[in-house]
């Protein structure tokens, strides 16, 4: 849900736990959010308590999340840790709009390239990712991500800010100052088998792959690949991950 969200998952709980459970059934109650591009595990509480107790887990950060993401380019270094604080900014062009980006706590000094303190900006989150390259080829990379931190956005802003790899399909973060699609290499074009001018249909390539959730006995949920994620592995010969 949220501003301008017409289809929400909320609205069909009640038919998806008659649809489980038959016609007697309680809704169920959301424990958590993926953004509205996102694909992947989701986690539904058949009661109030139960969902409360995950909620709280998700809240102390002791869910362990696991994400996919096809990226433009190759990151530097291969495997590593995204650590810079993130916050909400207005983009002033000739289309005002809101973006989440980085708020970095260094910066380097021109005059002499030593890295000082930069001001901190005052609303900026904690924001910490782990990420992996699984494999590249076609201009592209797919990635293996864990969200340490769970701010708005915080992976696609970590990719394309801070790694400079945005997600393909990610039109949002793929420009700072305009709304526009997203502008794919050479390579990538040929391989999708994609005129330029049709890349603004591109979905998010973003993926939550796996939860665990430490429930006494922790629970494992795993989410295969959406069927366009699958082709777009396959046109860009990425390997995909077995397990």
């Amino acid at each position: 849900g949220g501003p301008g969200i017409k289809n929400c998952i909320a609205d069909v709980l009640p038919i998806l736990a008659k649809m489980l459970e038959n016609m007697k059934a309680e809704p169920l109650h959301l424990c958590h959010r993926l953004d509205k591009e996102t694909t992947g595990v989701m986690v539904l509480a058949r009661s109030k308590e139960a969902a409360e107790k995950i909620r709280l887990l998700f809240k102390t950060r002791q869910v362990e999340k696991i994400y996919w993401a096809v990226v433009l380019g190759d990151p530097d270094p291969v495997e590593g840790v995204v650590e810079i604080p993130i916050v909400e900014k207005e983009v002033k062009s000739h289309q005002s709009h809101y973006k989440m980006t980085l708020a970095p706590r260094y910066r380097v000094r021109a005059e002499d390239g030593r890295v000082v303190k930069a001001r901190g900006a005052r609303h900026a989150e904690r924001a910490v990712t782990r990420y992996r390259r699984l494999a590249a080829a076609s201009a592209c990379s797919l990635l293996q991500l864990q969200p340490i931190t769970g701010v708005k956005h915080q992976i696609r802003v970590h990719l394309a800010y801070g790694l400079g790899c945005p997600i393909l399909g990610d039109h949002k973060y793929s420009h700072w100052s305009k709304l526009a699609p997203q502008k794919l290499p050479e390579l990538t074009l040929r391989r999708l088998k994609l005129e330029q001018s049709k890349a603004r249909h591109l979905p998010l390539h973003l993926h939550a792959h796996r939860l665990c959730l430490p429930l006494g006995q922790p629970l494992d949920f795993v989410c295969k690949l959406p069927l366009f994620f699958q082709k777009t592995l396959r046109k860009l010969e990425l390997d995909i991950p077995k397990d």
